[in-house]
């Protein structure tokens, strides 16, 4: 057995929608070990988006515990969250959510801004992230003069420039070709098997998924299976 990474116990979300109450989560119980790969699936509403948000520290659950390392991070206030993701969660969005007037540089540059790193660890750190994702030859280049999946990468590179405990991943290859989405699922599982990198990944393509340890499924807020790699392929 490998050293439990996260660890979440009965996490039940409810979201207040008017006199309604919308429980969109219910008592979600998964351990996570350290260098693990995750895939959650479901359908729409399923409550998959809100487990990722709620183990990145995104949101938070209504009620039960959620620990990532030795930090039940339900107890920290705002403020402590906010620097516990900074320097425990790297980001992957499936829209990129770069800044246009920032090239790819600059980018992966921003996560370091909020650290006490010194401009030339700062680079040092950006170039090595770049090397990492194959882009060190398009790091002065905007968004716009990269493609879709190029774009992916700088939002890779900014994701683990920080070192961080957790790579999340929202759908990311959603919004790509088909042979971009196997060159991102393919840097992906580089990054967890030679960086030894803890990735959970939000995904309704099968086909990414089996890229993952493991695959669980949500439906109406309910964890309703898991499966390891060896029976995904079956």
């Amino acid at each position: 057995m490998g050293e439990v990474i996260v660890h979440i116990e009965n996490i039940i979300k409810v979201y207040q929608k008017g006199t309604n109450a919308v429980r969109v989560l219910e008592g979600i119980n998964i351990d996570i070990n350290k260098g693990d790969f995750i895939a959650l699936m479901g359908p729409s509403g399923s409550g998959k988006t809100t487990l990722l948000n709620l183990i990145a520290g995104i949101d938070r659950p209504t009620s039960g515990k959620l620990f990532v390392g030795d930090t039940d991070i339900t107890t920290l206030s705002d403020s402590g969250l906010a620097r516990w993701r900074g320097s425990h969660i790297g980001y992957i969005f499936q829209l990129y959510n770069l800044l246009p007037v920032l090239t790819a540089y600059e980018n992966v540059e921003l996560p370091l801004l909020l650290t006490n790193l010194s401009a030339s660890e700062r680079k040092n750190h950006v170039v090595t992230a770049l090397k990492l994702v194959s882009l060190e030859d398009r790091m002065y280049h905007y968004p716009r003069q990269l493609s879709g999946g190029q774009e992916q990468r700088v939002g890779i590179a900014r994701a683990i420039v920080t070192d961080p405990t957790l790579i999340i991943a929202d759908e990311p290859t959603g919004d790509l070709d088909a042979k971009s989405a196997v060159e991102i699922l393919g840097l992906l599982t580089q990054l967890n098997n030679q960086l030894n990198k803890t990735i959970v990944m939000v995904t309704h393509d099968p086909k990414a998924a089996k890229y993952a340890h493991t695959l669980y499924r949500l439906e109406k807020g309910v964890l309703v299976s898991s499966e390891t790699a060896i029976e995904q392929e079956a």
